[in-house]
């Protein structure tokens, strides 16, 4: 498996539309093509090869700000406290600007950076929270 930080924004891309539940396709015609089908059942463009029918169809969390903010609100209904664990470490916080009340709350400092985060980042957290074996107790490929 790819390391996260060594994947382009088109390979997460892929690995984060197959959890938001993108699937290919496959169609055959002289030669064997894909299409994606969407979460909605709804197919995609065809005849390509299954790199291209994803490329043409998922969204580009990585560069699009409301894409990243969709994935981000899948892994945040997956798993809220580790989404934000993941985005803290993305952001490489050092530990001094995380504070914590005793309700276990974000500062407001830490609300801010968390805003100002880039698609990329907040799609990188969302990978990491997706991708847990917590809540993929079968797969071995994590």
């Amino acid at each position: 498996m790819i390391d996260m930080l060594d994947m382009t924004d088109q390979q997460l891309n892929r690995a984060l539309g197959e959890f938001m539940g993108y699937r290919l396709k496959t169609l055959e015609f002289d030669d064997i093509y894909y299409s994606v089908v969407n979460p909605h059942g709804l197919p995609g463009p065809y005849r390509y090869t299954a790199d291209e029918a994803f490329l043409c169809t998922v969204p580009e969390y990585c560069a699009d700000p409301a894409a990243s903010l969709e994935v981000q609100a899948a892994a945040i209904k997956a798993n809220d406290r580790q989404y934000a664990i993941n985005l803290a470490k993305r952001l490489e916080w050092d530990g001094d600007d995380l504070e914590y009340s005793d309700n276990d709350v974000f500062s407001y400092t830490g609300v801010t950076v968390f805003m100002l985060s880039s698609p990329r980042q907040r799609a990188e957290a969302a990978y990491m929270t997706l991708s847990s074996k917590d809540l993929h107790p079968l797969r071995e490929d994590i």
